[in-house]
């Protein structure tokens, strides 16, 4: 366990740049997720990241702590998409945006190989004025030629938020970009599709329904999402959604922390209440992690649910 409050090592600057990285992670995390599986992350109450890797089928192909000791103890209250992949100066980098508390901070870290040992780390601090919000993701596009980081984050009073986040010299910086209000029924969110003009996620109501949220990149401040739903009951229980891309549509993980239970679903291309949804099966093990989140290769995997 740890009891620090900040990080001491810093990473080199432009290890966690994608453009430095030499091919697929070879250590960790996997990259089942390339072959139609899940690669579900979480932080655990002692501050470790861990990941588990979930077949198509619903199994639980690999357990593991990928960093030992990474935040302070039972601290992390959200956080986004965690990227990952080889760097130029060795072993594997992971980056992703957390909130601790009131304040966000950007978290990257290098390891060296699959032991939980932390290399290098930074944590780097956003800002306060956080603890209004109850959901994080951030979707990244990667073409040949550039890349599109957009963060969303859903505040208490049912506004939904979205930043652009742009580098300069290896620090980030964010821009709201616009925002849509309408969103306070939402209990889970996870993004499901990724495209150069819009993101989409779906949704859990406290009612039960289950929408998806399709968020234009274009136009001005308010955002014109077209919302549409996709079940009309049952979907409640969940408090955590994570997705990961499969064919034309997703595997969806249905996380139910008050029974530590998780149900794995393939959920085929969104289009309303004609959307195909399966229930694959429960997935073995126990599921009460404070937080989970998705595992997302710097290099291949690109959400195409919508």
């Amino acid at each position: 366990m740890n009891n620090w409050t900040k990080y001491g090592a810093v990473l080199a600057a432009g290890v966690l740049s994608a453009g430095l990285l030499t091919g697929p992670a070879s250590a960790q995390p996997s990259s089942t997720a390339r072959e139609c599986g899940l690669n579900l992350g979480s932080v655990t109450a002692g501050g470790d990241h861990r990941e588990q890797v979930i077949t198509a089928d619903g199994d639980v192909a690999d357990n593991r702590i990928v960093a030992k000791d990474l935040f302070p103890d039972v601290q992390v209250r959200l956080h986004a998409t965690l990227r990952y992949g080889a760097a130029e100066v060795g072993g594997t980098a992971h980056q992703g945006p957390v909130i601790m508390g009131s304040t966000m901070y950007d978290s990257s870290y290098l390891t060296a190989d699959g032991s939980g040992a932390v290399t290098e780390r930074q944590l780097t601090r956003v800002g306060p004025g956080w603890q209004v919000y109850r959901s994080l993701d951030r979707s990244t596009y990667v073409t040949a030629t550039t890349q599109r980081d957009t963060e969303y984050s859903l505040h208490n009073d049912g506004t939904l938020y979205r930043r652009n986040v742009t580098y300069k010299n290896g620090v980030a910086s964010r821009q709201i970009t616009g925002w849509q209000s309408g969103y306070r029924g939402v209990k889970a969110m996870t993004l499901i599709s990724q495209t150069s003009t819009y993101d989409t996620f779906l949704m859990t109501l406290t009612s039960g329904k289950l929408y998806t949220a399709r968020l234009p990149l274009a136009g001005g401040h308010i955002i014109p999402g077209v919302v549409k739903q996709v079940r009309g009951s049952t979907w409640q229980g969940f408090e955590t959604l994570v997705a990961a891309a499969c064919d034309n549509g997703v595997l969806l993980l249905g996380i139910d922390k008050d029974t530590g239970s998780a149900y794995l679903y393939n959920v085929g291309h969104a289009n309303g209440t004609a959307t195909s949804i399966k229930m694959i099966r429960k997935v073995p093990g126990s599921f009460k992690e404070p937080v989970y989140f998705h595992w997302q290769l710097f290099t291949g995997e690109r959400l195409a649910g919508d």
